[in-house]
């Protein structure tokens, strides 16, 4: 006997980097046990897989997620768990006054957009006649690096993300040049350098949301800046 058959509600979000509009649906039972399974293992690479075959089903197979910026597809797995689970998730979040008091804060997740850094741009200066040109991590590049916040991760995406060296004016494109060349030419660059491409990712668009809570304790009111996907999540 066949049984009855569950309609699934669609929805539609605006991808931040092209504002174009997207389609998508809640993810189902079989696609929580998933993530569920993924998150228990601690196993970041899983969670990333996990995470864009989600929503790689979630919007009807109809683009390649692991080409897409990385906060792209963070911002929709939130839309997508907004209208799965609920659009409301409550966080523990540290007064900043005394570095201890937590404070129970309900965060709605509609109101989470990308927000980009003003002045913030691809192209950095790195002499007066030598110029790069970026590109954003694609989420094909968290399976490929380690975290950001350790050094081997950060040299690894910076070699995945330069697009075109221009000096003068001649281009080189990364298509066109070898991984040893590239980490030979980031090697001889000074400080200052260096952290001007860092900058560049710092600064890159990514969810970001600001709370005011107020210290039970002390009274004191504080802003609360939350910013990446795990900040939003139980």
């Amino acid at each position: 006997m066949a049984l009855p058959r569950i309609d699934t509600p669609t929805y539609q979000l605006t991808l931040p980097s092209t504002q174009q509009k997207i389609d998508f649906r809640p993810f189902l039972v079989r696609e929580q046990k998933i993530i569920m399974m993924a998150q228990e293992s601690q196993d970041e690479k899983q969670m990333v897989r996990a995470m864009s075959d989600l929503v790689t089903s979630c919007t009807f197979n109809k683009f390649d997620v692991n080409k897409l910026p990385i906060f792209d597809v963070e911002y929709m797995f939130l839309k997508i768990r907004g209208k799965s689970i609920g659009e409301t998730v409550e966080l523990n979040l540290m007064c900043p006054d005394d570095g201890e008091t937590q404070v129970p804060t309900k965060i709605n997740l509609e109101e989470i957009e990308v927000s980009m850094t003003v002045g913030h741009s691809n192209m950095i200066d790195i002499t007066d006649n030598i110029k790069l040109q970026l590109r954003y991590p694609i989420y094909s590049d968290a399976t490929q690096v380690g975290g950001l916040d350790q050094s081997d991760g950060v040299f690894k995406l910076l070699t995945r993300c330069i697009d075109k060296i221009i000096y003068g004016d001649q281009e080189y494109n990364r298509v066109d040049i070898t991984d040893k060349e590239i980490e030979e030419f980031i090697d001889q660059l000074n400080t200052d350098q260096f952290n001007g491409i860092v900058e560049f990712f710092n600064t890159m668009p990514k969810l970001r949301h600001v709370v005011q809570i107020t210290n039970p304790k002390t009274k004191v009111k504080s802003e609360v800046v939350l910013e990446g996907l795990q900040n939003f999540l139980e």
